[in-house]
């Protein structure tokens, strides 16, 4: 298990690293960003899965449901040893290349199922946490990861209550509430209330954090229930569209986008420090 700081250190690496690829390609940076922490801890420090062995019936499986997430997803799975963050920016996008908008199982081999269409992903992973359910395995868990927009996708719910009605304790959601989606607020363009407050009704059990605070996002993926339990687990982690480049942080704009050479050096030079002056005391 890695410290916070190491942790903390891992999701800057991560940051950087997008935002270098940001600088050569059109990519979804402000989600990519806001989400950023949760999948560095649940990637680094929480999810059971060998790159050595990536179809080991004991791993943990791993869902985007929201699929323009991928280079994030990418980057973490280089930082577990995958690949490497070179590999990823080297081939984004180009003809032969593993990575791209959305991720693929055709060509990255550590993608367990393709994404891109929202909405998609959760009802995947209720069906395959069921699967586990009927093949004996009662120890690995099934982690997908929605946007908060994706709410507004009928299947969601769909599959919110099949998981409740299936008993998929070995479910685990994940919702990047960031508040904004590509036009707007959330509750401008979709008007979902609280969501938190839906998943509760619903029969899930719901955990609340800030989704860019490394420490709680620990302590919440340390609390969750045993797999083998009957209820299903949403964890809504409240973000930042965006998180810690200042010029992007809560502006729809930046949903996606590619910054010049200067963006990018500056950009850089404001994450490490805020990283060192963290952990310099």
């Amino acid at each position: 298990m890695l410290s916070v700081k190491e942790l903390e250190k891992a999701a800057l690496e991560i940051r950087i690293n997008l935002l270098r690829l940001c600088n050569r390609e059109v990519i979804h940076i402000g989600g990519d960003l806001s989400i950023t922490d949760v999948m560095t801890v649940l990637w680094l420090n929480q999810m059971h899965y060998n790159p050595q062995d990536i179809h080991e019936e004991a791993r943990d499986r791993f869902i985007l449901s929201k699929g323009h997430a991928s280079a994030v997803t990418s980057f973490c799975q280089a930082a577990l040893g995958c690949f490497s963050p070179e590999d990823v920016i080297n081939e984004y996008a180009t003809d032969q290349g593993r990575f791209s908008m959305h991720s693929c199982n055709l060509v990255n081999p550590y993608v367990e199922v393709s994404t891109g269409s929202l909405g998609h992903g959760m009802p995947v992973a209720c069906g395959i946490a069921a699967g586990l359910r009927l093949k004996g395995n009662h120890t690995s868990r099934v982690y997908t990861v929605m946007g908060d927009g994706e709410q507004s996708e009928g299947s969601i719910w769909e599959a919110a209550a099949n998981a409740v009605h299936c008993k998929l304790g070995n479910l685990v959601a994940i919702v990047d509430f960031n508040g904004l989606e590509a036009d707007g607020t959330i509750n401008e363009i979709t008007g979902l209330g609280n969501i938190a407050d839906k998943y509760r009704v619903f029969g899930w059990n719901v955990i609340e954090i800030d989704g860019n605070d490394v420490e709680q996002i620990v302590k919440a993926f340390g609390a969750l229930p045993d797999p083998q339990t009957d209820v299903p687990t949403c964890v809504v982690a409240h973000t930042v569209k965006g998180k810690g480049v200042d010029f992007m942080e809560g502006q729809v704009r930046w949903h996606a986008g590619k910054i010049s050479d200067e963006q990018l050096s500056a950009c850089i030079d404001s994450l490490q420090s805020t990283y060192e002056r963290r952990w310099s005391a």
